[in-house]
């Protein structure tokens, strides 16, 4: 039988390896920076190896630290799994959740029903939701899960997609009025388009059955934020590239209007991601409750195929086509990517 701290260091190991770094890990830990070097530095005497090189700046993983990582990490996790669905089973699913949500004014509007419904289903779970604006290090900061709306980066992360959402071109109808309606795609040259990113220009793809048209679109005000993009183009600035659950109600109030109907963007793609497949009660459950949630939220929202075309559109119905077409192509994710706001908009 293993004593029971070489089990200790073992887990101590892997939380300073994963964060490379003894103050990050020890904070994680609340322990003593002193005590956690002073137990790594035991270990890997007992060893005779070490696994770790360390300089005033940083640390890093020595040849045999990469290889026992891996190994170490599985009996970790496994541990903690064990301990959860012995914990789950005597009273359900308990502790912290810390997730990382991004911050699309649907997932500001709903999300917050979604959790409030989990908390009251699971009074020993406490959840965290932390608006975020771009991708994060599920490690590092210490996150249980996170949502996002673009294939994550880093290839070691378990990722699964949970709803794909049609994305559309959408104005306000004043601006509509003012500029013209688009009646193909490269009419949209020359609109004023709400750029997703600083740079002068970008390419967008859109597609009608089997149908691709790319065209280059200019704008003079850029956001790199879905949220904000909406709230612009209801001002009358400009045409927007945005999710259509972020402007079902606007579509219903007469706020936005589809630009280009007949014709889809690439549609954006949800996925729920976490650091292992080894996953503690309480973030199983909540992905469960998650997943069945959003699929419902999504199946309720009305393609813009089933709408009532607006005054100045034509051949909405078309849209059905096209967007059957973007998923059967495989295309994962919004042309642009995750929206990287600063703050979320508010209200409707």
């Amino acid at each position: 039988m293993p004593h029971p701290q070489v089990l200790r260091d073992i887990a101590l190991f892997v939380e300073v390896a994963k964060r490379q770094s003894f103050s990050q890990a020890a904070a994680a830990l609340d322990m003593p920076v002193s005590s956690l070097s002073r137990r790594i530095t035991q270990f890997e005497t007992a060893i005779g190896l070490r696994l770790l090189d360390r300089t005033t700046r940083k640390i890093a993983l020595t040849a045999y630290g990469e290889a026992y990582l891996a190994q170490a990490t599985r009996v970790v996790e496994e541990a903690q799994r064990s301990f959860d669905e012995l914990v789950a089973q005597a009273k359900g699913p308990s502790g912290s959740l810390k997730i990382a949500v991004p911050m699309d004014y649907w997932a500001v509007r709903h999300l917050s029903e979604i959790v409030s419904a989990f908390a009251q289903q699971h009074e020993h779970v406490r959840v965290h939701l932390d608006l975020r604006a771009s991708q994060v290090d599920l490690v590092r900061e210490n996150y249980d899960l996170a949502i996002f709306t673009e294939t994550p980066r880093e290839a070691s992360l378990i990722v699964r997609k949970v709803a794909v959402i049609e994305t559309g071109l959408f104005a306000a109808p004043s601006y509509l009025q003012a500029h013209g309606y688009p009646a193909h795609p490269s009419d949209l040259a020359r609109h004023e388009i709400l750029m997703p990113t600083a740079a002068e220009s970008t390419t967008w793809q859109l597609r009608r059955g089997t149908e691709t048209h790319p065209v280059t679109v200019t704008g003079r005000v850029s956001c790199n934020s879905l949220s904000v993009a909406r709230r612009l183009a209801i001002t009358g600035r400009g045409i927007a590239a945005v999710s259509l659950i972020n402007v079902e109600r606007d579509l219903e109030r007469g706020r936005l209007e589809p630009v280009l109907p007949g014709w889809s963007m690439p549609p954006t793609s949800v996925y729920i991601v976490t650091t292992s497949r080894l996953i503690p009660a309480k973030v199983r459950r909540f992905i469960d409750f998650l997943t069945q949630n959003l699929s419902a939220l999504f199946s309720e929202v009305p393609s813009l195929a089933d709408r009532i075309a607006p005054p100045g559109s034509a051949g909405i119905r078309e849209a059905a086509a096209g967007t059957q077409g973007w998923l059967a192509a495989g295309r994962p994710h919004h042309p642009h990517g995750v929206s990287e706001c600063r703050s979320a908009s508010r209200g409707d």
